[in-house]
């Protein structure tokens, strides 16, 4: 059977491709997660995004005992929200979390994460390979 991952992204990530390119680049997240597909074919690969705090806790209590990981980009949530580090400890599936900038090279109140205390792993500042590596280490690790 094969593995259950969903990427989830957070608040702006909507906006890929026509925000801040020097820092996001110039691809939309929709035609990206279509090459991820058909890279990983072979995975039951799903995607959910929300600028929302309160509908990422909820997609991660839906999710979170039913899929075998998550990648999460939780956007500018990583650096506020102890709601959402509080709904990923609650979960059973396995939370990578990722950054498609290098969030240590930037503004200091982006080098505090409050979700990644609770995720298997950080990954950040590969742009949006950062998503692919995360997916490798899923697909093969977990």
């Amino acid at each position: 059977m094969s593995k259950r991952i969903i990427i989830l992204n957070g608040p702006n990530l909507n906006l890929l491709g026509k925000r801040e390119q020097e820092i996001y680049g110039q691809q939309d997240f929709e035609s990206y997660f279509l090459m991820l597909s058909k890279v990983y074919a072979d995975v039951r690969l799903e995607y959910y995004q929300s600028n929302v705090e309160g509908e990422l806790i909820n997609k991660l209590h839906e999710v979170g005992f039913s899929h075998d990981a998550i990648i999460f980009n939780p956007g500018g949530y990583t650096h506020t929200s102890v709601a959402l580090g509080d709904a990923i400890a609650a979960i059973k599936s396995p939370v990578i979390e990722v950054h498609i900038s290098n969030i240590f090279a930037r503004e200091e109140f982006r080098h505090v994460s409050y979700t990644a205390p609770h995720c298997a792993g950080v990954i950040g500042g590969f742009g949006l390979n950062s998503y692919e590596l995360a997916l490798e280490y899923a697909v093969s690790m977990l």
